[in-house]
């Protein structure tokens, strides 16, 4: 069974309509140099995922994800500093975050928020470099990529607070369809990951159902949160066609029908037509 769990799931046969993985983590998925961003975007490919956003969570990795968005013409990059690691936040590492924000592959500033599940930050830290983020994201007139995990209240308090970006996504929603009610309300755009396959995520699960389409995204958030039935066995890229299916299931609709909505928000959401090729 350990093995098992080693091993990556099957990659599904392809989605009728391509799709795109709007977060993932392509670094901590293994990948190191081209040749890894390539055999493991190519494997997405091949389920039908065909573009990726591949995200930052340090100042290495939001250096990596701007460097490795011009190997590959399927893969874009966020950069931000996550909230977990936000204790120490000085001005030399805002100002090298500012430069990359502006590199023209790097779709949104994410992600960025607040984590009150883990203490490896003060909230007060979070929650100021949560306001640099927004005043960031607003500066370079790019998305805004929240993490949002147990602080659903500050969140929204300090998005109303100092303003909230043109557009706000919540990746890997995590709120029952009230919460989701209320950010779909607000604009907000709710990214769903393999949680939302989870057979015992009832509420977010019914929150998926208060979403309309033009608000919707799929990710991974791999190499975390596999979907049903892989839970807990290593996830890539491709999997989202796992929780396309799923979802499509879910919301009543035809599979095509979703991946290709999911498809039209992305391009809005990450101006993708206007990203230039490397």
């Amino acid at each position: 069974m350990s093995t098992r769990r080693d091993e990556r799931p099957p990659v599904p046969e392809p989605l009728p309509v391509p799709a795109v993985d709007a977060h993932t983590h392509l670094d901590a998925c293994g990948c190191e140099t081209a040749a890894d961003v390539h055999a493991m975007v190519d494997r997405a490919a091949a389920a039908g995922v065909t573009r990726v956003v591949t995200v930052a969570d340090d100042l290495a990795s939001a250096r990596w994800v701007a460097e490795a968005s011009t190997w590959d013409d399927r893969v874009l990059a966020a950069v931000a500093l996550h909230p977990t690691r936000t204790k120490d936040f000085g001005e030399a590492e805002r100002a090298e975050l500012e430069r990359l924000a502006g590199h023209p592959r790097v779709v949104a500033v994410g992600e960025s928020g607040l984590d009150y599940y883990w203490d490896y930050a003060p909230h007060d830290a979070q929650q100021e470099a949560f306001r640099w983020h927004i005043d960031l994201a607003k500066r370079v007139g790019k998305p805004l990529m929240i993490h949002d995990r147990d602080a659903h209240e500050d969140i929204l308090r300090i998005l109303d607070e100092e303003g909230a970006p043109d557009t706000v996504v919540f990746h890997c929603f995590s709120g029952d369809a009230e919460f989701a009610r209320r950010c779909v309300a607000a604009g907000y755009v709710l990214s769903f990951a393999g949680t939302v396959t989870f057979r015992n995520a009832r509420a977010l699960r019914a929150a998926a159902l208060e979403v309309p389409a033009d608000q919707l995204l799929v990710e991974t958030d791999a190499p975390f949160l596999t979907p049903h039935p892989y839970r807990g066995r290593p996830n890539e890229p491709y999997c989202a066609a796992y929780t396309v299916r799923d979802l499509a299931a879910l919301r009543g609709v035809d599979v095509a029908d979703l991946a290709s909505t999911s498809t039209a928000t992305a391009e809005r959401v990450f101006r993708l037509g206007q990203v230039p090729v490397p």
